[in-house]
């Protein structure tokens, strides 16, 4: 059934849509299945986008008509369809009258992802209004508050040095607790690998108490503030809310330097609310492990990675995962600085809409995947500024003198990249970055050829 003169409007301007503020705006490069036209095939898209089905019912009435989603632009040769969704649209709790995140990729990307005659649709950005800022959580926390624990300037506060406890699974809680020391004797941050939590071998109630006694003996030696990100995913709200308070309880005054890690991409919308609304004192980490499912530019459905950084800062994650753009092991390239961009500016043109985030806190991008002191400085010179928080597991454990030299030697690379410096002629008087070299020599062959002869101490 052609729906094309219901749910599509192409003499609708996205200026005035946008001037309106009332709809938001998705924008997907989709593909019908042959035999079947583009605008019929986007008409029926949007239909079941929300309010329409495959047939015309009895029950609709003008009003349905008036919330109807509509495809407002057309362009088949670059697979260019965008369709304006009503504010109305969108599911609003009862107890406080917010919208959900759940709603939105429920109408955006649910049951339209398996119609028969769609080849593909991907969503490649999308633009939410004044009032739907207004009605998401955003982020209570940032890494200004993560500025001030480690006594830094709240504004530019700089890079956080921060690792992940290898290997990923394994460790007894005596071993786990060790390593943790061990990086913060030179380092700011240690979060939890993603899979990380309450193994039989490594039960959460042994573990977290020896996490903590770690971080006070590294605090004490080093007379600076330590970070530590705990996972608290779970199937179950109550669960989490468990994991949460347990630490909470375990760091008790140095409770705020506590984060919590949220596997959000596999738990989904729910978990993080459930983690932003009862624990808002503390920093969201939001891990966005299995992401790649559907953001990998070689899946033609879901939607970008791009497309998932800009929803959760509406979610409220103080941090997001965004990849190491192409200077880590990750799949990416340079031009991923705009997931980083969208999150902690104040205004950003993405891929197809502009978007004011109207005071909505910053989320601060955490880089991580591969990343060692040797690939930071041209990390730093594509997304022009330091102000994330970098997680080197492989680059501080794999570093050849120590966890601690390894994290010295991601903040070395940070103030040779803040100094212009030659990373080479840093090295000479940076001893652990120059370990580094040593440490990563296949790297080191790639990003800065000749530096054996330019090292060698003279004869």
């Amino acid at each position: 059934m052609d729906q094309s003169k219901r749910y599509a409007d192409l003499s609708l301007k996205e200026a005035d849509l946008i001037a309106g503020g009332q709809h938001i705006l998705c924008a997907y490069k989709m593909k019908p299945k042959a035999g079947h036209g583009y605008l019929e095939a986007a008409a029926h898209f949007a239909a079941e986008s929300s309010t329409g089905t495959n047939v015309e019912v009895s029950t609709t009435d003008e009003f349905t008509k008036g919330v109807d989603a509509l495809v407002y632009h057309i362009d088949e040769a670059t697979e260019d369809m965008r369709i304006a969704y009503p504010l109305d649209l969108f599911d609003r709790n009862i107890t406080d009258g917010r919208m959900m995140m759940v709603s939105f990729l429920t109408l955006t990307i649910g049951n339209n992802q398996g119609m028969g005659d769609i080849e593909h649709a991907k969503m490649v950005d999308f633009y939410v209004p004044r009032r739907a800022i207004e009605l998401f959580d955003g982020p209570s926390k940032g890494i200004a508050d993560m500025w001030r624990t480690l006594g830094r300037p709240v504004v530019d506060g700089g890079y956080i040095s921060g690792t992940i406890i290898k290997p990923k699974l394994g460790l007894r809680p005596e071993p786990f607790a060790k390593a943790a020391y061990e990086f913060w004797l030179g380092g700011d941050f240690i979060k939890n690998d993603e899979p990380q939590g309450n193994q039989p071998f490594a039960p959460m109630r042994q573990t977290i108490p020896l996490v903590y006694d770690a971080m006070k003996r590294a605090m004490d030696e080093t007379g600076e503030a330590k970070l530590f990100s705990a996972n608290i995913t779970a199937d179950d709200h109550h669960e989490m809310v468990a994991r949460g308070e347990f630490i909470l309880r375990t760091f008790g005054p140095d409770a705020d330097k506590v984060a919590f890690l949220v596997d959000g991409y596999v738990g989904g919308p729910g978990m993080i609310t459930t983690a932003r609304r009862h624990f808002a004192n503390q920093f969201l980490h939001y891990h966005r492990a299995g992401h790649g499912a559907v953001t990998s530019p070689s899946s033609k459905r879901g939607y970008t990675a791009y497309v998932l950084a800009k929803m959760s800062r509406l979610q409220g994650a103080s941090g997001i995962h965004v990849g190491t753009m192409g200077y880590g092991k990750m799949e990416g390239g340079k031009d991923d600085r705009a997931c980083a961009y969208i999150i902690e500016r104040d205004s950003y043109h993405g891929p197809v809409y502009p978007q004011e985030w109207y005071g909505m806190k910053p989320t601060v991008p955490i880089i991580s995947g591969g990343m060692n002191a040797l690939r930071l400085p041209g990390f730093f010179d594509n997304l022009g500024h330091g102000n994330v928080i970098n997680t080197a597991g492989g680059g501080s454990y794999g570093h050849i003198d120590s966890p601690a030299a390894g994290a010295r030697s991601l903040r070395q690379a940070y103030e040779c990249w803040k100094a212009g410096a030659d990373p080479v002629e840093w090295a000479r008087t940076h001893y652990e970055f120059a370990r580094a070299f040593e440490s990563f020599p296949q790297d080191a062959d790639q990003l800065y050829p000749g530096w054996r002869q330019k090292l060698r101490p003279a004869a």
